[in-house]
């Protein structure tokens, strides 16, 4: 434990979806000071997110959802274009987690996925761990029409795009979901399409 942090008090506020803490401690500044500090933090647990590409088709496979958080504060943003994506329950792993998701939300089965990275998507607010992937696919490993469960009170569009297509969209704005836009650019950093 960092030494300049000290007197760490932590209230619980809601244990409703998640898990929301209210966490004051004495914090250390460079110039030798404490000062009482006071932040709420929110734990839903960590998550996993894919990026489904086909190199033959150049394309990928991503998914279009409403997302209430969003809507909140910008009515006309709430459907979210997003990769796949899940939260990891219980001691999953994240792989065994993701190749669930795709399944259940896109509706193909994956047994080998490539982890490129693991990223907090919002440090100061959320404790997620974010464990983002890349995979194959192709129409041979098509199961079902994908979309989510009905258990979960999913209702996920399923989008099959070209990566070209993608990156536009990246561009012009109409993608903002950043775990997606991390796996688009990594995408076009690591030339998967070639």
């Amino acid at each position: 434990m960092p030494k300049n942090i000290k007197n760490i008090a932590i209230k619980t506020l809601s244990k409703a979806w998640a898990i929301l803490l209210e966490i004051n401690y004495d914090y250390q500044f460079k110039d030798g000071t404490w000062k009482r500090v006071s932040r709420e933090s929110y734990d839903r647990g960590h998550g996993t997110g894919i990026l489904l590409y086909n190199v033959e088709k150049s394309t990928i496979i991503l998914t279009k959802q409403f997302r209430m958080p969003i809507y909140h504060t910008n009515k006309d943003e709430a459907m979210s274009i997003e990769v796949c994506a899940g939260a990891i329950d219980y001691n999953d792993l994240p792989e065994s987690t993701i190749i669930r998701e795709v399944e259940e939300e896109v509706g193909y089965k994956v047994k080998d996925v490539k982890k490129v990275m693991e990223t907090y998507m919002s440090p100061g607010a959320l404790t997620e761990k974010m464990y983002l992937f890349v995979a194959r696919y192709s129409e041979d490993m098509k199961v079902s029409e994908g979309g989510g469960l009905a258990t979960e009170h999913e209702e996920i569009e399923v989008m099959e795009i070209p990566f070209s297509k993608a990156l536009k969209m990246m561009s012009s704005g109409e993608i903002q979901d950043a775990k997606t836009i991390i796996l688009l650019q990594y995408a076009q950093i690591h030339n998967i399409f070639k």
